[in-house]
């Protein structure tokens, strides 16, 4: 609470020094922007992948993401520019749904506060996901989730499967008279359904030498919150006091390797490694970054940067299941599958989690980067970008890209553009079922594993200098249009077309 009040005053004293400022002005300046704009971008994101952190680090990652984002710029006056910077993103995962595999009801299940929580069962009945695995039928009616089965590579149809992210920044920028200094400050918030945001910063920008040479300092505060959803069968277990005969397990067989019913009163029985959930729910992020750049010709510019990110509090995901190869391995479902499990057809079997995913709470991250531009002709711009990044989890990165925007006319511009990235593993992963239970900390995450991507992309813009085209008191003055397809060497792929249109106010 200190840190926010600390950030807020300068906050506040940053907006008292650009007003008394305006009360000095005597003299014509330039604005700093001329009118009201406003950014309007509209995305489509769809993905695919058999490595799901959900289930442990196998099963489907399909995803699709439909998101807006407006950004209003308004000029307060001549030195001052406030801006609003809103998006709103809708997805549906086959990976977060099989947080509840067994849900094929789309319904919800009270959570440790009492709160509905869209990722469980909402009966604790004791025929609620019963299934019989010897005649494969359910032992409830027949709208029973269990009467579909379970597995990682099919999404079961909850309300987990989908969800809506909101974000809003806020940030006020001010200019000195003669526009060698950029001061600015800044207060963000999100909110999905399991984790909420709140962050605050600010900067400050000097321009040398006629404006050729300029360096920056940033600093930003993110205080975030869990709101922890579990897999289902962790989450009822502990709930149901560890008994198996209770809650959620009540009248479910649970088969062990080799397909027979255990007996949940016997000494081998299923239970997770670890009964302590999140025991943090914050998680806090300071970064303070430094850029340096530099006209270094009419045609060539360089910039450089260097950031450092601190993470502290619960880091994992609670979403994530992890299984570990020197335990004995429990199922729901049908005993027939079970030699199947990791394999596309596995339809109606799923195996029950040793723990979810637990990684330090502690996380230091150091990316440095550059950018260097060339103007070739008045046709074509050289547009490169590099950076290496290095964390205390064991993960070093490698990113390179190049952008070649081609002027075809006065009014188009075509952008094609490619990237490359890659990474080591973190020194916490494993994939599915490699793992050991003596292990402090484990995650299959694949996010988080050795990769390399690529990713090639195209675009193409229209720029109408004069605003002719109009929306009410708005000239049109941007329409731009880009898609780009993303590889993984780990299956994953990706696509995602955005179409963005910009307007400035007469």
């Amino acid at each position: 609470m200190r840190k926010i009040l600390i950030l807020s005053t300068l906050f506040i004293s940053i907006i008292g020094y650009s007003q008394s400022e305006i009360k000095n002005e005597t003299t014509y300046k330039k604005r700093v922007l001329e009118t009201t704009e406003i950014d309007m971008i509209s995305s489509f994101y769809s993905q695919n992948g058999d490595n799901a952190a959900v289930t442990g680090g196998i099963g489907n990652e399909k995803l699709t993401d439909i998101a807006t984002n407006f950004v209003v710029s308004i000029p307060l006056n001549d030195d001052d520019v406030f801006t609003v910077d809103a998006t709103i993103s809708a997805y549906t995962s086959a990976s977060s749904s099989n947080l509840n595999p067994f849900d094929y009801s789309g319904s919800t299940f009270k959570n440790e506060n009492g709160d509905k929580d869209r990722d469980e069962d909402k009966s604790n009945s004791k025929n609620k996901g019963g299934f019989n695995a010897k005649s494969g039928a359910s032992q409830s009616n027949t709208n029973n989730v269990a009467n579909r089965g379970a597995t990682p590579w099919v999404e079961s149809t909850g309300a987990s499967r989908s969800d809506v992210w909101v974000n809003g920044t806020f940030n006020y920028s001010h200019s000195s008279d003669d526009r060698n200094t950029i001061i600015n400050g800044n207060l963000s918030i999100s909110h999905e359904y399991d984790y909420q945001s709140f962050g605050i910063g600010g900067g400050i920008a000097k321009l040398f030498n006629q404006k050729n040479t300029e360096i920056g300092l940033k600093g930003n505060v993110y205080l975030d919150t869990w709101n922890p959803r579990y897999p289902t069968e962790i989450y009822s277990y502990i709930t149901a006091n560890e008994n198996l005969n209770a809650g959620f397990f009540s009248g479910v067989d649970i088969l062990d390797q080799s397909g027979s019913i255990i007996d949940k009163n016997s000494a081998n029985v299923w239970m997770p490694i670890n009964t302590t959930l999140v025991t943090d729910k914050k998680r806090n992020s300071y970064a303070a970054s430094l850029s340096f750049s530099q006209i270094i010709s009419k045609k060539a510019q360089l910039s450089l940067f260097v950031d450092v990110v601190q993470q502290s509090g619960w880091l994992s995901n609670p979403m994530q299941r992890v299984y570990f190869g020197d335990r004995a391995n429990y199922y729901i479902g049908n005993a027939n599958s079970i030699h199947n499990y990791t394999s596309k057809n596995n339809t109606d079997v799923f195996q029950l989690a040793d723990d979810i995913e637990r990684l330090p709470n502690t996380r230091l991250k150091i990316p440095i980067g550059a950018r260097f531009n060339y103007y070739i002709n008045e046709k074509l711009t050289l547009r490169t970008y590099y950076r290496y990044y290095s964390d205390d989890w064991g993960i070093n990165s490698q990113t390179a890209s190049i952008e070649l925007p081609f002027k075809i006319s006065d009014n188009f511009t075509l952008y094609p553009s490619y990237r490359y990235y890659t990474q080591t593993k973190a020194k916490y992963f494993a994939p599915f079922e490699q793992h050991v239970s003596t292990e402090q900390f484990y995650t299959s995450d694949y996010d988080l594993s050795e990769y390399n991507s690529s990713q090639v992309g195209f675009g193409i813009s229209y720029t109408d200098i004069f605003a002719k085209r109009h929306i009410g008191k708005f000239g049109l003055k941007n329409i731009d249009l880009k898609y780009s397809n993303y590889q993984r060497n780990t299956g994953l792929s990706s696509g995602i077309v955005s179409l963005g249109f910009k307007f400035v106010m007469d």
